[in-house]
C-alpha cells in the first residue's frame, strides 16, 4: 500500500530523497508467545508512510496499530519482515547504530508524555540534542516554542505544568531535533478535549508549515479528523485507509469495523 503524494520535508538529517517514503514496512509480522499462549499481533503487514504527510492509524482494541508503530519506529523488533526509516533498514543495524537512529531521525510523543520531572520544560525540549552533544539551531528553536506558545513557561517542571502544556513540551522535545519523522501513540490519549485540539493543532502546523512527517496511532475519530490519510488495523492486518478524512466518517468506518468483527467472534464462537 503506497501512499499517493508525497513532499519534500525540511529536516537537516534528510538523508533519503523526497520521494523515498519517510517509513516503510514489508511483510511485517509481529508474533508474541509460543504454543498455546501464541498471539499474532501483526500479520503480514506492508505499509509505506509518505514523506511530509499527517497518518493515523486505527482499529479496535487488540487490532495491533500500537504493536505496527513501535515496530515501525525501531523500538520493538519484529518477528518477520523489514522496516525501513528512509533508505535505512533497521534490521541491518546493530543496537548502538539503531539508538543513534531513534535519537538523530525519530521524534516521539507518548501517551504519558514521558518528561524528566527534575528538569524544567525547557530542559525536557533540549534533552535529546544535550545527550547527543549537540547545540540547537537558534532560529528553529525559536520557530518551535513559538509554534507550541510556551515561551513563558520554559522554566516551569512537569508538576506545574497542565497535562496540555506537558504535552505541547514533549512535542516541542520530538521536533528540536529535525527529525525525519514523529511517531506519536495516543498523544491526546490523556488530554481534555480543549488541550487534545491544541496538540492536535501544533501537529498538524508541523506537518503543513515545516513538511514534518508524523504518524499518530489514536482510537479517536476527532483525532483522526487533523490527518491527511487514515490507515485501519483489524486483527494485525491493514483492512481499509482512508484520504482526507472526516471525524464523522471515520466513525461510520469504525462502526462497521466493529459489527464486522463482533459478527465474525460470534461465528467462531458458535463453530
Amino acid at each position: 500500500m503506497t501512499a499517493s503524494s508525497t513532499s519534500t520535508t525540511t529536516g537537516e538529517h534528510q538523508h533519503a530523497t523526497s520521494t523515498t517514503p519517510a517509513a516503510r514496512a514489508v511483510g511485517l509480522t509481529k508474533v508474541y508467545g509460543r504454543g498455546e499462549a501464541r498471539v499474532v499481533a501483526l500479520d503480514g503487514v506492508s505499509l509505506d508512510i509518505a514523506r511530509g504527510e499527517f497518518t493515523a492509524i486505527m482499529g479496535p482494541s487488540g487490532s495491533g496499530k500500537s504493536t505496527l508503530m513501535h515496530c515501525a519506529a525501531g523500538l520493538d523488533s519484529v518477528t518477520e519482515g523489514e522496516v525501513h526509516i528512509g533508505d535505512v533498514s533497521l534490521g541491518t543495524l546493530r543496537d548502538k547504530a539503531l539508538t543513534t537512529l531513534r535519537r538523530d531521525r525519530v521524534g516521539f510523543v507518548f501517551q504519558s508524555f514521558n518528561l524528566v520531572p527534575t528538569l524544567t520544560a525547557l530542559e525536557n525540549i533540549l534533552l535529546p540534542l544535550a545527550i547527543a552533544g549537540r547545540r540547537p539551531d537558534p532560529q528553529w528553536f525559536a520557530t518551535v516554542i513559538e509554534t507550541v506558545g510556551l515561551g513563558d513557561r520554559l522554566s516551569h517542571r512537569p508538576s506545574e505544568l497542565s497535562g496540555g502544556q506537558q504535552q505541547r513540551v514533549a512535542c516541542a522535545r520530538a521536533l528540536m531535533s529535525r527529525p525525519e519523522i514523529v511517531f506519536a501513540d495516543e498523544p491526546t490519549g490523556n488530554l481534555d478535549s480543549a488541550s487534545g485540539a491544541e496538540v492536535l493543532g501544533f501537529l498538524r502546523r508541523s506537518v503543513d508549515e515545516f513538511g514534518q512527517t508524523v504518524v499518530m496511532v489514536t482510537h479517536d475519530p476527532g483525532a483522526a479528523g487533523h490527518t491527511d490519510r487514515v490507515v485501519f488495523l483489524a486483527d494485525g492486518r491493514i483492512v481499509d485507509e482512508m484520504r482526507d478524512p472526516t471525524a464523522d466518517r471515520v466513525l461510520e468506518r469504525m462502526k462497521g469495523f466493529e459489527k464486522t468483527h463482533a459478527r465474525g467472534t460470534r461465528a467462531h464462537e458458535g463453530a
